[in-house]
């Protein structure tokens, strides 16, 4: 697979607690340099990132991050308050505790909200596959096919797994014609782009895939 096509699918990824905007200007400069998709970035910066990068490249923040139990009226205000700021797209946490106590139309419910709060940006629903059963997943392949989200994405990075071959399968048996997949999370090497890509993935959530061209040591989302 040409190195070009997996970096275009590349969300370049800075989401930890301690980045400074050094750091944040850092991957900005990376996914400016080898024409990542985007970058997906803290709230906080996406103002001073979006300034800073202008056309050159599509600002990707996270809404309800990492947990998901935010209210809906809360998740509203802080996808509406990125994008004012900037925000190109948006990856929104489920709450997965609507979700595992079977109040499936819940969760359906509060991602129609976020997309129409959106807009013609891009929305990308996380539904955190390491907390949840097959069948759960599967409800929620629906749930994002019929609330009109533009992806459905695996993992935030912060819990106990991230993304899987067989969860893209899952996936790719289960979404609508209108959804893509973001597989995000242990996505460490070249080998591991390619792999989710060919299975299906068209956006993969990482930073190892630009330390590995930088020969930098890989660790972390």
């Amino acid at each position: 697979m040409e190195l070009e096509k997996i970096l275009s699918a590349v969300d370049h990824t800075l989401l930890g607690i301690t980045a400074t905007w050094q750091d944040i200007k850092a991957i900005c400069d990376d996914g400016m340099r080898y024409g990542v998709a985007s970058v997906c970035i803290p709230p906080s910066y996406v103002s001073k990132a979006k300034k800073y990068v202008g056309d050159k490249l599509a600002i990707c923040t996270v809404i309800g991050f990492p947990n998901g139990y935010n209210t809906t009226e809360t998740k509203v205000f802080e996808a509406k308050n990125a994008i004012i700021n900037g925000a190109d797209e948006i990856d929104m946490v489920i709450n997965i505790g609507l979700l595992k106590s079977g109040n499936i139309q819940a969760v359906e419910d509060e991602i129609k909200a976020l997309k129409a709060a959106v807009e013609d940006k891009v929305l990308k629903i996380i539904i955190e596959t390491c907390v949840l059963t097959e069948e759960e997943k599967i409800a929620m392949c629906k749930a994002v096919t019929d609330a009109g989200a533009d992806f459905i994405k695996t993992s935030t990075g912060f819990s106990t797994g991230g993304a899987t071959r067989e969860d893209i399968k899952l996936f790719t048996e289960n979404i609508g014609e209108h959804v893509r997949i973001k597989a995000a999370g242990g996505i460490k090497s070249l080998k591991d782009a390619e792999d989710f890509i060919a299975l299906g993935a068209s956006r993969l959530g990482t930073s190892s895939v630009i330390k590995v061209l930088k020969n930098q040591d890989v660790e972390g989302y």
